[in-house]
């Protein structure tokens, strides 16, 4: 029989710190040292086991009071493996206190000095003596542990008692979060939405940074973010990506690269002037709406532009006849927008719009201008449409929906929102690190997608995070298939 939750706490002091701030779970004193530890968990059996407690540091970088997740425990032999490290390091982390995520090292004794640093090769983040005996049948298997000591503070110096006291006021400062780790266990399915993450574009214009670095070398420079991901921004820089601002702040005669989004005529104006070498990654999507607009305004209409104002797509767009085109967000816009002639009038809508709410802005302006003519085909992308639906069925299914993507991604917001309308509680996050442990108490079935800029390995991480919470059974509402592939920028070789 599986024993129930409980927080693990080997000494007295560390005892009495957690069970202050615990409002639910049960809080266990273990015995100090391996062999108390072992016994403990023999005579409990098999059952979830959250390990609180302090901890000696070994790397560089950690300082009394800060406090490490495990994502692993070791003997430098066998291990323990804690997938759910990333959803308590987040909520750690949110409420204010210093968090580092990496392996605990254990030992049969306490060690300082000499010891201390000879452990340190291992690459393990800090040493105890409990750890990993505690784990010992403990499915799931977290631990959070406290720095007391390091390696320029000793463990037996007169400051110890001042350094323990901070250690403990973290612990206790910790406590809601293990209470939170204890309601989140369960059992679950995980629904995964198909189709998700990278559309066509994402991964032309990803692919086109990573050609640009290969042909040229790096730096090349990307003006603004390639596309709405602060993950693909970060991988991206590691490889020697520049991402700026403006054209302006690219060195004359570099190699830049233009964002997904799009830009207007006048960016690619500033970028011939400075000599740069254009390599135009704008999705054929987006060009295909700048191209709408250019013709409209050319035959005289004004044009009317669904969207979001400050979104870079719609800049763009808007650059391509700004005399021309008016920027309609919301319905309340839709109803008062005046046009010059409501004889020679068009619409254009941003791309990653939720479809519901365009196409009702878009009947408001039917209604007040019946000559106004729209695109020849859909301007709202595919993958757009296509993850909006699969939301849709994840929404019906499920009790939370998660939907992986940042918050400066149009398409990922709006997955939120289609969700919440079809019925869900529905949230954002930015990877694993932002979902609230909160959310998942009592949720046996999670919806899970992301958004057209997201990596396909965040899906993944979460997954795994929600396996070290309990079981997880995965299966994937499947809407389409996708098989629409972008041919490179012409300024790269096709591969």
């Amino acid at each position: 029989m599986t024993a129930p939750p409980v927080i693990a706490t080997p000494l007295r002091t560390e005892h009495a710190a957690v069970r202050a701030g615990v409002a639910a779970a049960r809080v266990a004193r273990t015995g100090r040292g391996p062999r108390r530890s072992t016994d403990w968990a023999f005579a409990r059996g098999r059952g979830p086991v959250l390990v609180a407690g302090v901890a000696g540091a070994l790397q560089p970088g950690l300082r009394p009071g800060d406090l490490v997740v495990a994502d692993e425990v070791t003997d430098g032999n066998g291990r323990a493996p804690s997938p759910s490290a990333p959803l308590l390091a987040g909520a750690l982390r949110r409420r204010g206190l210093r968090v580092h995520v990496g392996a605990l090292l254990a030992s049969d004794t306490v060690v300082t000095g000499a010891a201390r640093r000879r452990l340190a090769a291992h690459g393990c983040l800090a040493v105890d003596t409990e750890t990993l005996q505690l784990a010992a049948g403990a499915l799931p298997f977290a631990a959070v542990r406290a720095i007391v000591d390091t390696a320029s503070d000793p463990l037996v110096t007169p400051a110890t008692v001042t350094r323990g006291l901070t250690a403990l006021r973290s612990l206790r400062a910790a406590a809601p979060v293990l209470d939170e780790w204890v309601a989140a266990l369960g059992t679950r399915e995980v629904v995964l939405a198909s189709p998700r993450s990278f559309c066509a574009g994402v991964t032309r214009a990803i692919e086109a940074v990573e050609q640009a670095l290969g042909r040229h070398g790096a730096p090349v420079y990307v003006r603004r973010q390639i596309v709405h991901n602060t993950h693909v921004v970060r991988e991206l820089e590691a490889r020697g990506a520049v991402f700026v601002e403006e054209v302006d702040d690219v060195p004359p005669g570099a190699v830049l690269l233009l964002a997904a989004h799009g830009v207007s005529p006048t960016v690619r104006a500033a970028a011939a002037e400075r000599g740069l070498t254009v390599v135009d990654a704008t999705c054929p999507l987006v060009s295909k709406v700048h191209g709408e607009v250019r013709r409209a305004a050319g035959r005289g209409d004004t044009v009317l532009l669904i969207g979001h104002r400050d979104h870079e797509e719609v800049e763009g767009t808007l650059g391509e006849a700004p005399d021309d085109v008016l920027v309609v967000e919301d319905l309340d816009a839709a109803r008062a927008v005046a046009v010059r002639d409501p004889e020679r009038v068009s619409f254009a809508v941003q791309t990653t719009l939720a479809v519901d709410e365009a196409e009702q802005v878009a009947d408001v302006l039917r209604e007040r201008f019946p000559a106004l003519r729209g695109p020849r085909s859909d301007d709202i992308c595919y993958a757009t449409t296509n993850r909006q639906q699969a939301v849709r069925a994840l929404a019906a299914a499920t009790d939370l929906v998660l939907v992986v993507g940042s918050a400066n991604s149009s398409n990922s917001v709006r997955l939120v929102e289609v969700a919440e309308r079809a019925g869900a509680r529905a949230h954002l996050v930015e990877d694993a690190e932002d979902v609230d442990l909160r959310w998942l108490a009592g949720a046996a079935r999670i919806g899970l997608t992301a958004g057209a800029s997201a990596p396909p390995h965040l899906v993944d991480d979460l997954v795994r995070c929600l396996s070290g919470l309990g079981p997880v059974f995965v299966r994937e509402e499947h809407v389409t298939d996708e098989e629409i592939v972008f041919s490179p920028p012409r300024e790269l070789p096709r591969r």
